[in-house]
């Protein structure tokens, strides 16, 4: 998959108010972490039809050490949940970039627009972490159908 500059746009994002799940750990326990996410998920009625879904990325799983690596789920809510972190996503400027498919190309669109768009962009971070939002994915579609949205906080222009 080739991503292009012009596959990047730059919108202003509302803040999220959300209910986070940390994951900490070896990439290869992620699967465990996902299973509490969705039972808590099923348990308080927040599907993904109703609730956004996000991943706050902290680091690349390929150059971090296991024990090192951190990702929180999260999905969006309305008002304070029990028995779970609480956290925003904060609005502001982001440069998104579409991804379609499977989570193994997941790595190569982020490698884009950091290592890539950005410098070219003239554009600088805000310090809040890159973060996905889960549109649609598997098993609701296959995996080959996926999409989310990868989002690369802004400073504001000017």
């Amino acid at each position: 998959m080739r991503f292009h500059r012009a596959d990047v746009r730059i919108v202003e994002q509302p803040e999220v108010r959300v209910a986070v799940l940390a994951h900490r750990g070896a990439p290869d326990t992620l699967d465990d972490s996902i299973r509490r996410f969705i039972d808590w998920r099923r348990a308080h009625r927040l599907p993904p039809s109703v609730s956004a879904t996000y991943n706050l990325l902290y680091g690349d799983p390929r150059t971090v050490a296991p024990e090192h690596f951190r990702l929180d789920l999260c999905v969006a809510v309305d008002a304070p949940v029990t028995a779970n972190a609480q956290g925003v996503i904060p609005g502001g400027r982001c440069a998104v970039l579409r991804h379609v498919g499977s989570d193994d190309t997941l790595a190569e669109a982020i490698r884009f627009l950091q290592a890539e768009w950005l410098p070219a962009s003239g554009e600088t971070l805000r310090d809040f972490p890159p973060y996905l939002q889960r549109l649609c994915f598997f098993p609701e579609v296959p995996a080959s159908e996926a999409q989310s949205d990868i989002f690369l906080p802004l400073r504001a222009a000017g």
